[in-house]
């Protein structure tokens, strides 16, 4: 019995390992305890393919078992469920990894290092604190309009409403909500505090980072993207083009074409939401607040020209379409942003 690849269904503490030779044949069903997994790929006479889906606690065990000289494969739980047979068992989801992952197209997703992971963590954990505060504001904005006290729209205007709730004047707002409200402006202040030093470690991290700092020079990539980009990546050749990389992150028309007919729609909204989000962030904030400058560069030029036809919504999609493009090739090729004017360019030629 020689085992040659295997599929481990992973879980915080029942694992299923399937083991299949060289011919495909089942040898090997088995469960182990969390305790019992590394020592079992420690034991294997020789190196195995083994496959996991990609999900929590996946790139852990990628790393730990490919320090045993074993190939791991990450594959995306979508791509593993055309090959369960019948049912949800662990032993059924271990046999579809260890079939799936033989496939020859079959895609799989990098391993991430530690400290890409660090990286993203720190992303992660301001982000969560963001959507704390967005929450408190939407709170804080909701209890005083009951009260006929309102505020313009933006985070920034909450400080009035705040100013309100620190004061005393008890005739338009009571004591009593008074109270709560100033509980809500204490958790609020606490929030800012917390999210200005995630933001801090993040741009820490960004200047570290010859490659993200290279990002951040395109416009509509900021520090904060630019740093999400290059811990989520890592190495952009895993991509065969720019289009692939847009299309991973599900910035490209969704395909509904048959017969012969090509038929797209919006965007496919795939990938990594995160990364899109703040793409299409940028790229609005950049067709915004450029204005009359918004030509000054060649992408630039091309958003201004889409403008005038199409809405400014889908304009600032395809402008975060041609900026993720725009990273793929700083990443993939190891070159700096070269944003020459329009008029210099012009005047070259």
């Amino acid at each position: 019995m020689e085992i040659t690849t295997i599929g481990l269904d992973i879980a915080k503490r029942v694992f299923q390992v399937h083991g299949a030779d060289a011919s495909g044949r089942a040898v090997l069903r088995r469960k182990l305890q969390r305790g019992e997994v590394l020592a079992f790929f420690e034991s294997l006479p020789t190196a195995c393919l083994v496959g996991i889906e990609a999900c929590g606690t996946a790139h852990y065990w990628a790393r730990e078992i490919a320090a045993f000289g074993h190939e791991v494969k990450l594959l995306p739980p979508a791509y593993v469920k055309p090959y369960v047979k019948r049912g949800k068992t662990d032993a059924a989801d271990a046999e579809a990894i260890c079939e799936a992952m033989t496939r020859p197209t079959m895609r799989a997703v990098p391993v991430k290092s530690a400290e890409q992971q660090a990286a993203l963590l720190l992303h992660r954990t301001r982000d969560l604190l963001v959507r704390q505060r967005t929450t408190l504001i939407n709170a804080i904005r909701g209890h005083m309009a009951e009260f006929g006290i309102i505020a313009a729209q933006g985070a920034k205007r909450v400080g009035e409403l705040v100013a309100a709730v620190m004061g005393e004047d008890e005739v338009t707002l009571p004591k009593l909500a008074r109270q709560g409200l100033r509980l809500l402006a204490a958790e609020l202040h606490a929030l800012e505090a917390r999210i200005e030093q995630a933001e801090a470690a993040v741009m820490a991290w960004h200047r570290q980072s010859e490659a993200s700092c290279r990002l951040a020079a395109v416009p509509g990539i900021g520090p904060i993207t630019a740093s999400a980009i290059v811990a989520t990546v890592g190495d952009a050749s895993q991509f065969r083009s720019a289009r692939h990389f847009a299309a991973w992150i599900g910035l490209v028309p969704k395909q509904r074409s048959s017969g012969g007919k090509q038929r797209q729609g919006g965007i496919s909204k795939q990938g990594n939401p995160y990364l899109r989000r703040l793409l299409v962030v940028g790229a609005t904030a950049v067709i915004r607040h450029m204005g009359g400058r918004l030509a000054a560069t060649p992408s630039g030029a091309w958003a201004k020209v889409l403008l005038e036809r199409r809405p400014a919504r889908l304009a600032s999609v395809a402008l975060a379409n041609k900026t993720a493009r725009i990273a793929w090739a700083l990443l993939a090729k190891g070159e700096a942003y070269r944003g020459v004017p329009v008029q210099a360019r012009a005047s070259a030629a």
